[in-house]
């Protein structure tokens, strides 16, 4: 039976192209990488995570001690960031439903936590990481604490990762077509459900109730 959903933030929950390209730049100018232009964010999202790395000459081995720098910056220009519409009211009504919510991401927990209170939404648990692909082991761990199996929970993500990473211990996984990446870089992976609204989400959601 599925009790909880599990969200990615970014480009999922939040819409934050605006914010993280701002962040970065800034990041790019202190550390001398290529800087992302409005005119290159369609080529960008078709890339892998290593292309993107190429593409904008940052080592993929710093990604991590980059990280905390990256999202306080990120966490200056939080007054610009949104929720997706529809978004407020799917967690709504999932929790109305009695579904517990918690958000797993590569953000940090003190951005995550600020945008849940500004914005009054119901979620229970946020776990952050800034390894880019320990998506897995938030959500083994995340599984361990609360004493789930992987049948009781299901993840709603925007990248490549967010899927590679369920599949890696048997977590369906829905993929949003809002977010970062297309919907030709994440086909080969084969989530589970692919949504184009909010709303779908809930009629997927319902549908695994009783399993």
């Amino acid at each position: 039976m599925l009790k909880y959903i599990i969200f990615d933030f970014d480009g999922t929950l939040a819409d934050s192209k605006e914010v993280a390209m701002s962040a970065y730049n800034r990041l790019a100018e202190r550390h001398g990488f290529n800087r992302l232009h409005p005119e290159d964010i369609e080529h960008f999202r078709a890339l892998s995570i290593a292309e993107r790395c190429r593409f904008l000459r940052v080592p993929m081995f710093k990604i991590p001690f980059l990280a905390g720098e990256f999202y306080g910056l990120y966490q200056e220009s939080m007054k610009h960031l949104t929720l997706f519409p529809g978004m407020k009211e799917l967690l709504n009504e999932l929790s109305n439903r009695g579904y517990g919510i918690a958000v797993i991401s590569s953000n940090s927990e003190q951005n995550i936590r600020e945008f849940i209170a500004k914005n009054a939404l119901d979620i229970g648990q946020v776990i952050c990481s800034s390894h880019i692909y320990g998506k897995d082991k938030m959500l083994r761990g995340f599984l361990k604490k609360n004493r789930l199996s992987n049948t009781e929970v299901i993840y709603i993500g925007d990248e490549h990762r967010d899927i590679m990473a369920c599949k890696k211990i048997g977590i369906p996984v829905i993929w949003v077509n809002w977010g970062l990446d297309l919907l030709h870089s994440v086909a080969p992976a084969s989530p589970d459900f692919i949504v184009e609204t909010p709303e779908e989400i809930l009629g997927i959601v319902e549908s695994y109730r009783g399993k």
